[in-house]
């Protein structure tokens, strides 16, 4: 059975996202694997595993929103951001408001600015930040503009010497919520640090539907594999689809460009709704059967479905 499309893995802790791959290689006999979003060492969750063909299409499933569960703690501040750093800067005992600190993480909704922190994959100058921390280097980072969709607390032990806060975060891609942490603490006037992190979904992939890195050797022995993986085209179920007849599905599955006089009708998943496809929107394209045949982008001037990835 040859294996295609995207495996959830649940990423343990103390593994990078490249030791997950390669281990996921090692398991499935597959070299073509590919993951949709880095996740720190310490952090464990949801990582979506591409494979085979599907690795076309990491480029659009890690675009997609992440949800995170984090604990945070006040009185602590380190070089990394996270409990793994140095302590920089300790207070003996930080008091808290329950009204303010639920004002400010209110405050943090919508779109926010961050500088990326030094231990981080961010490039400058052709090296990674990380590698200039562990040097002693220090540079100046530009600060990037991200999205804060939702965020809500789950849990406030404020009694503490250093008080606690755990919360959940839906997000857009890039968003650091090691510095989301230390930011909350500086709003508040008291150093912060991230304590824990899971990534609850990446797109629509939340926990339920992952499968324990250490269980693939058994899953392929008992061809159970299948059972789990998402079909490329399921994974950009965002992107909204258009079905062509015959005809055209014929030239559009030979990579060409598919001229069509009037804007192709847009089904828009659960709405039902068919609406003529937008100039420049990148869209699912079937033919006969439901057949998923790639992506296309529609440009309403020259009336062109042009390929953009071509899967059947």
């Amino acid at each position: 059975m040859t294996l295609e499309g995207i495996l959830p893995i649940l990423k343990p802790k103390g593994m990078t996202s490249h030791d997950v791959v390669a281990k996921a290689r090692r398991h499935l006999g597959i070299k073509r694997i590919g993951h949709t979003g880095t996740l720190d060492p310490e952090v464990t969750g949801v990582l979506p595993l591409c494979i085979g063909r599907a690795t076309r299409m990491v480029e659009y499933i890690q675009d997609l929103p992440k949800e995170y569960v984090a604990t945070m703690v006040f009185g602590l501040a380190t070089d990394t951001e996270d409990m793994s750093g140095t302590v920089l800067e300790e207070r003996d005992h930080v008091a808290l408001e329950k009204d303010r600190v639920l004002q400010v993480i209110d405050s943090f909704r919508g779109e926010i600015s961050q500088v990326p922190p030094m231990y981080s994959a961010v490039k400058v100058d052709g090296k990674r930040l990380y590698e200039l921390a562990r040097a002693g280097v220090e540079v100046e980072r530009k600060a990037r503009e991200v999205t804060i969709y939702e965020i809500e607390i789950m849990e406030l032990d404020l009694e503490k010497r250093h008080p606690e806060i755990r919360f959940r975060v839906l997000c857009s891609k890039g968003t650091y919520i090691r510095t989301l942490c230390v930011d909350i603490g500086k709003a508040l006037g008291v150093p912060a640090v991230m304590k824990e992190l899971i990534r609850s979904s990446s797109g629509k992939i939340g926990l339920q539907a992952c499968v324990k890195l250490e269980d693939l050797p058994r899953l392929r022995e008992e061809n159970q594999l299948d059972r789990h993986i998402i079909a490329a085209d399921q994974a950009v179920d965002h992107l909204p689809a258009v079905t062509l007849n015959e005809q055209f599905a014929v030239f559009a599955l030979q990579g060409r460009k598919v001229r069509i006089f009037e804007a192709p009708l847009v089904s828009r998943g659960d709405q039902g709704l068919d609406t003529p496809a937008e100039d420049g929107g990148l869209y699912r394209i079937y033919g006969p059967s439901n057949l998923f045949i790639g992506l296309f982008q529609w440009n309403y001037d020259e009336r062109l479905l042009v390929p953009v990835k071509v899967f059947s």
